[in-house]
């Protein structure tokens, strides 16, 4: 279990970093912010199982961070850290779906039975949706359900001719709503197929309605909802990922997605049903070696075999005279090559092979790795000089990185022989 936190109290992030036990536990933490604005992105890129938030943040505080994940990642589990024992505050905790509410100080334990209760509850839910699917398909002879067709229907060809308005009726009539302002249509293909078709079904399940799946013959096809085209937008990419990670831990092999246009009549429902397609079966052609890969809406982008890379060099040169900032967030890199935060996110990750996090981490230990050969500052400096304004988060990032805390890796150069 991947988790995150956000906490803008340095000594909180300190106090979780350091004295939970994180390699003798089956949790990860492989993130951290001082705020909820500065969160989301991180966690659209690293797609945790976990997120622990404080409530009181500045610029996005953790009720709004909340209500942002239930709305585009509700498969994420929620845990709340508060020092203000107030009821308002639960109440609203609990009206968006977060799992546990706990007061500061907590301690190593206190943190521990959190996680395990959680982590339970996540395992349980993924089981039960893959149990409620395995059911479906048993009762019924093909392995798809009505509503299934249903939504099926609206990626045919036929829907071309068929009034659209009137499925989603049907849906609703039958207790399925997909009536929205906007919609995006993600095609995903992959193998095994069966596998697969059940994780998705499961995520689709998990996704509080705002997703709904239909099983295709080398993968499924997936209908988002979006309360704005930027809403459907984002929902569409951050959904993606969390089926493309979740096909491979699944076991899924040759995972291609194509993220259709968004559409704001049902009726175009299957345009973008089409532009996904296309897009899917262009990364087929390319035949990459890569099993996880990730298609962009615009057709322009794929047929276009140099743009891309030139974006993403675009990205790289200003991180490269960025990256000291301890305040370079996702956004402002996006905005700097003209793409939204969750399309540069994916294509970042598909044209570098690395993560933008992961990439902006890299620069970051690269530099102090060379501070710390060829100067005598003290870890706290070397830090800020990197972009970290929290010298112990820096430790612990430079120490997961290469084995070595900042003083051993210093000394370990100076004792190499010329």
């Amino acid at each position: 279990m991947k988790v995150f936190l956000a906490d803008d109290e340095i000594v909180v992030r300190e106090g979780i970093r350091e004295s939970f036990p994180w390699d003798e536990t089956p949790y990860t933490l492989v993130g951290e912010a001082p705020d909820g604005e500065m969160a989301l992105p991180i966690i659209r890129d690293t797609n945790p199982d976990i997120v622990i938030t404080d409530i009181k943040m500045p610029f996005m505080d953790g009720i709004e961070l909340c209500r942002v994940l239930r709305n585009q990642m509700p498969w994420i589990g929620i845990i709340v850290l508060s020092g203000y024992d107030e009821f308002e505050y639960a109440r609203q905790c609990i009206q968006l779906g977060v799992r546990e509410y706990l007061l500061k100080p907590i301690n190593a334990e206190e943190l521990r039975k959190v996680l395990d209760k959680v982590s339970t509850q996540l395992e349980t839910e993924r089981k039960m949706l893959e149990h409620t699917a395995n059911l479906r398909a048993r009762m019924e002879g093909d392995g798809k359900f009505l509503n299934e067709k249903l939504v099926g229907t609206l990626f045919s060809d036929d829907a071309a001719t068929q009034d659209a308005p009137n499925i989603l009726k049907q849906l609703k009539a039958m207790g399925t709503s997909i009536d929205a302002p906007f919609y995006a249509v993600v095609d995903a293909a992959f193998e095994p197929t069966e596998e697969g078709q059940a994780a998705a079904a499961s995520l689709a399940d998990g996704s509080g309605g705002i997703v709904h799946s239909s099983a295709s013959r080398k993968g499924t096809r997936l209908l988002v909802l979006g309360d704005t085209a930027e809403d459907a937008e984002e929902r569409a990419y951050a959904f993606a990922n969390s089926l493309a990670r979740e096909l491979e831990r699944t076991g899924c092999k040759t995972i291609r997605v194509g993220i259709g246009d968004i559409v704001d009549k049902p009726e175009d429902i299957l345009k973008s049903f089409k532009t996904g397609r296309h897009i899917r079966h262009l990364l087929a052609e390319r035949q990459d070696d890569k099993s996880l890969i990730l298609g962009t809406r615009e057709m322009g982008e794929m047929s276009d075999e140099h743009k891309m890379p030139t974006v993403i060099n675009e990205a790289k040169l200003y991180m490269a005279e960025h990256f000291t900032d301890p305040n370079l967030m996702l956004q402002d890199v996006a905005k700097a090559v003209n793409m939204s935060v969750s399309r540069f996110s994916t294509v970042f990750s598909q044209q570098s092979g690395q993560t933008f996090t992961e990439y902006l981490m890299y620069l970051r230990i690269n530099k102090a790795k060379e501070l710390l050969k060829q100067t005598g500052l003290k870890a706290s400096a070397v830090a800020f000089e990197a972009g970290y304004n929290d010298a112990h988060y820096f430790s612990y990032i430079f120490k997961k990185n290469t084995g070595l805390t900042p003083s051993e890796y210093r000394a370990q150069y100076q004792n190499e022989p010329e």
